[in-house]
């Protein structure tokens, strides 16, 4: 099964007065997971093209101040995002940077049969004008790497790439 796009519910309690948000879901027929280690095997393990464009951003941004990804040693991330909560039925990742603050929420729900309903849901909050100018330049990316991410469900798991 492909990932496909949801609607996002604003206002949302992960990251209050986010102003943007989208939502990915994918039916996953494979043994029943957590939040957490669904978060693990779709978010933990990107492929080279993600990795590269991750990189690059990390390079263009640098000069700006802003954050780049965190390394992936860190017993708190996934891949290159902290954890800032992790229960059962739902994981919440991001951080907070100047131009804007940032969630990513695992959500894992039962379907139908015996099939679990995954979701991915990006929440923004921005805080200036570059905030605004910076989403509208990944915005696009954004929309063909999350769904990537979530199909990797489907695939068999392989070990983290540092």
């Amino acid at each position: 099964m492909k990932p496909r796009s949801v609607a996002a519910r604003l206002p949302n309690a992960c990251l209050p007065g986010a102003d943007w948000a989208d939502c990915y879901e994918l039916l996953f027929l494979g043994e029943r997971m957590t939040a957490l280690e669904a978060a693990r095997r779709a978010l933990g393990t990107a492929p080279q093209w993600i990795r590269s464009l991750l990189a690059l951003r990390n390079r263009v941004v640098a000069p700006l101040g802003l954050r780049a990804a965190a390394s992936a040693s860190n017993a708190s991330l996934i891949g290159a995002f902290p954890i800032l909560r992790g229960r059962e039925r739902e994981a919440v990742l991001g951080f907070d940077d100047r131009h804007l603050d940032f969630r990513i929420v695992v959500e894992v729900r039962d379907g139908p049969a015996d099939s679990q309903v995954i979701g991915v849901t990006t929440l923004v909050r921005r805080r200036n004008l570059f905030g605004y100018l910076y989403l509208a330049a990944v915005t696009p990316f954004h929309k063909a790497i999350v769904p990537a991410l979530l199909a990797q469900l489907n695939e068999p798991e392989r070990p983290p790439v540092s």
